[in-house]
């Protein structure tokens, strides 16, 4: 047997001992049942079906963001696009991720994964002072979903948005890493919240912390033999150009319960495999041993002491996740620097304007993951001001004029200048800031080396930003 599925292999067999006992497992479950009393049948405590159909709903936003026609669909898009937001009474089909070539996804209807579920109940809803019309997180979110469904396949030149990628990178924060970072792994680890000696709920074969943990875990959205892989197989899975890696069980297709790398883990691979950071070994490994110990109490409330040790693996989540999300923003601020070099050295209109599609792409990226990592449970302050004041409300334009508001009817007003040069400086401030507030070290297109002599041909040409 080759070595990567020896380990596989391996991997797959948890140690079922508790009370004590430690555990093997590279993977996260199977873990026993500890729950006092349980009569039904089932043998393995782990549940986080919810979150994974959670992230095919928003796989399937991201998807459906681009399908507008510039009008004549909208009202049709805007229902689309809220029944996979809202949530619906009945089923609904999964857009995304559907199977690729060889690459078989299992499930092809939501209801098969967990029924019920939505994104607009998880999503957080706090001030989101990072766009404009001072809306609440929910709010913006809603009113991204408006806009994409008016535009022509996501796009929106004139004011520089791509709707599919704001509405991804945004719902990968507000409620992905909202949920995890402020809900299961605060408050539901304290004591006298979702016990660990009681049933999450009546009949349920885990306990309230193992369901409040795995739930963390499935927002993360790993395969649970993550922690098997390497950067760059777990990045490949989210990519699904390799079946042999996800499917841990040998059936043929991929579970999206359980074998499928979703959008916060995919990025903690993709820093990951630049050799510089192990975000996804440093966040499988302390969920995997913060899942061991709770496990280990079988079926016992925690101690204060297990609960000082589960607040540790928690705070490594928490930081390292912190961290992804400030790395991918680092990338994109570095996409959007080289691709306004690129659109002033476009040879023709074809040239210019692919570029500047690119640039709008990669400016939605770097939007949507700074507005994520805003709505976690850090009061970022001061650096989330500057943050938002660089990178602003919307990109610099073709007529370099940028979004500074909008008017009574939710529509975008453009009143404010900016060169192009001035906001490529913007976009190295973004980078140097995020390096000095996160300490981040994979670092993506860093263009930081380039922000001196910036400087100084701005100076020498007197170019600044305008009003």
């Amino acid at each position: 047997m080759p070595l990567k599925s020896l380990k596989l292999s391996t991997a797959l067999v948890a140690a079922t001992l508790v009370a004590g006992t430690a555990f093997a497992a590279e993977t996260y479950g199977p873990f026993p049942v500890t729950v006092k009393g349980y009569e039904g049948d089932k043998t393995n405590s782990v549940s986080y079906s919810g979150q994974a159909a959670r992230h095919v709903l928003h796989d399937s936003l991201k998807a459906l963001a681009s399908q507008g026609d510039g009008g004549a669909n909208a009202a049709e898009i805007e229902a689309a696009l809220s029944s996979y937001f809202n949530g619906s009474e009945g089923d609904l089909e999964i857009i995304a991720p559907a199977t690729k070539g060889d690459f078989k996804i299992k499930q092809t209807m939501l209801n098969e994964i967990s029924s019920g579920k939505n994104i607009a109940g998880k999503f957080y809803d706090g001030a989101m002072s990072a766009w404009p019309g001072d809306m609440t997180g929910k709010e913006v979110l809603v009113h991204m979903i408006k806009h994409a469904a008016q535009s022509e396949g996501g796009y929106d030149a004139a004011n520089g948005y791509d709707w599919g990628q704001l509405i991804s990178k945004f719902t990968m924060g507000a409620m992905a890493y909202n949920q995890a970072v402020d809900n299961y792994l605060d408050e539901k680890l304290e004591a006298d919240n979702k016990p660990n000696n009681k049933p999450y709920s009546e009949g349920a074969a885990y306990t309230g912390k193992e369901h409040a943990w795995d739930e963390a875990f499935g927002y993360f959205g790993a395969a649970a033999h993550s922690l098997g892989l390497s950067a760059e197989d777990n990045y490949n899975i989210a990519k699904k150009k390799d079946l042999a890696v996800a499917d841990a069980n040998g059936d043929g297709v991929v579970d999206l319960k359980t074998e499928y790398v979703f959008g916060p883990a995919y990025y903690a691979a993709g820093a990951d495999k630049s050799g510089k950071t192990s975000y996804m070994t440093d966040i499988m490994t302390a969920f995997i041993e913060g899942r061991k110990l709770i496990t280990s109490a079988n079926g016992e409330a925690l101690s204060d002491e297990q609960r000082t040790q589960l607040k540790a693996h928690a705070a490594t989540i928490e930081e390292n996740w912190e961290k992804v999300l400030a790395e991918a923003t680092f990338k994109y601020a570095g996409s959007v620097y080289n691709d306004i070099t690129k659109i002033g050295e476009a040879a023709d209109y074809d040239a210019r304007a692919k570029a500047y599609r690119a640039y709008v792409k990669h400016w939605g990226e770097l939007k949507g993951f700074a507005m994520a990592l805003q709505s976690g449970k850090n009061n970022l302050g001061k650096t989330a001001v500057h943050l938002n004041r660089l990178i602003g409300y919307g990109p610099v334009t073709l007529d370099e004029t940028i979004v500074s508001g909008i008017d009574g009817g939710g529509n975008f007003v453009r009143d404010r200048r900016m060169s192009w040069n001035s906001y490529q400086l913007h976009m190295l401030r973004v980078q140097e800031l995020l390096i000095e507030a996160f300490g981040i070290e994979a670092r993506a297109n860093d263009a930081t080396a380039e922000l001196a002599s910036l400087v100084d041909s701005l100076n020498n040409d007197g170019g600044a930003e305008t009003d």
